[in-house]
């Protein structure tokens, strides 16, 4: 069922659209059914229209969801314009970054200490580090560890997987180590960085770390108890931001009309890697850009960058089509019962947007699981 309109701030924007925007619900009610969703809601847009859907009964485009994974994007896309004016580097070394007296671990390869681990390697999850910081404890909030203080105590005791570039290992500490970097390079909080540069500027007034309490009664539930609505200012550049339907509409129209072309560039070829691991949950990547995966081959019509996100009850899609000048958000709450991929067909609503075929079935790969570990009986990000 459609969720209520919006508040009347939002109604200007948000509208039903052509018919390739509408197009998107039956779809989405199908990914709503399959998934056992007890809510979802959907955003597709098309240059600067939108169109949205709710299914459940507390869906609306003022529902407070967690972005989960999908923050990743944001983090790459302050990345990529604290680049473009100079503040960092993408060879900048992380090192850079530290603490005093905390050391960034280094790779020995036949005798030879690797290169060192560069903010564009956090970017690309090429690294070499793991993708947690491990163990979760027991009665921490959903995302709300590790702390800053906390991971760079963890970081000096760390072997890397793998020499910097050489792997890609999907990594949420990663970013997180970015999102530090960041932060001490603009002598500016994260948070407040974040907010200055991007959701200020964009009008997202329910995208945050630390929502209210008006806002954590929107906060869209499961058929479990998924825990509190909390701070998680810890997992700032990796998994913590919570926002609603209206907010990723202004979003999405920034990515798909304004996003700068290097934030959305392929930065790691995968032919160059020794491995990819644990980053094929929409599809098998093309290439790897800052945040996102490619899918499909640069310059091609049909060429999709990604991210997933799932975790406290959750799944996130974030995608867009740059060609096409179109973009997709699907953010759900489990309800119960088995859980199926809702990635590959959210890509097929995006291609169908725009009178698109559907992506090619992939012969021969394993379908994508529930990307959410349990760590102490408490589900975390993936």
């Amino acid at each position: 069922m459609r969720a209520a309109l919006p508040v009347a701030a939002f109604v200007c924007l948000l509208r039903a659209g052509p018919p390739p925007l509408a197009i998107a619900a039956e779809p989405a009610a199908q990914i709503y059914r399959d998934t056992n969703s007890a809510a979802l809601v959907l955003v597709v847009v098309r240059g600067s229209d939108v169109y949205f859907q709710g299914f459940g009964e507390k869906a609306s485009a003022n529902s407070l969801v967690r972005l989960c994974s999908v923050t990743k994007i944001f983090a790459a896309d302050l990345f990529a314009r604290l680049v473009q004016d100079k503040t960092v580097h993408l060879n900048d070394p992380l090192q850079r970054f530290a603490p005093a007296h905390a050391r960034v671990p280094t790779r020995t390869r036949r005798g030879q200490t690797t290169r060192a681990i560069t903010l564009e390697d956090l970017a690309t999850h090429t690294s070499g580090l793991p993708r947690e910081v491990l163990p979760y404890p027991a009665h921490s909030g959903h995302f709300a560890f590790p702390n800053s203080a906390q991971r760079w105590a963890w970081l000096p005791k760390q072997k890397l997987l793998a020499a910097p570039g050489a792997t890609a290992l999907y990594s949420n500490v990663a970013f997180d180590l970015l999102a530090d970097a960041l932060s001490t390079a603009a002598h500016e909080p994260y948070p407040r960085l974040l907010a200055e540069r991007t959701t200020t500027p964009l009008g997202m007034r329910d995208t945050t770390f630390s929502p209210t309490p008006q806002q954590c009664a929107q906060l869209l539930r499961g058929s479990h108890d998924e825990g509190a609505c909390n701070d998680t200012t810890a997992t700032a550049g990796s998994a913590g931001l919570y926002s609603t339907p209206a907010d990723m509409a202004r979003w999405l129209v920034y990515l798909v009309n304004q996003q700068p072309p290097a934030a959305q560039a392929v930065y790691v070829q995968l032919a160059t890697l020794r491995s990819v691991v644990g980053l094929n949950h929409a599809g098998t990547p093309s290439g790897i850009g800052l945040g996102w995966l490619q899918l499909g081959k640069r310059g091609d019509p049909s060429m999709i960058l990604e991210k997933t996100g799932g975790g406290a009850g959750f799944n996130a899609y974030l995608a867009i089509n740059p060609a096409q000048h179109t973009g997709l958000f699907l953010g759900m709450v489990w309800g119960g019962g088995p859980w199926h991929n809702p990635f590959e067909p959210a890509n097929n609503i995006l291609l169908a947007l725009s009178n698109l075929p559907p992506l090619p079935v992939e012969p021969h790969r394993a379908p994508a699981k529930k990307h959410v570990k349990r760590v102490h009986r408490r589900k975390i990000v993936r």
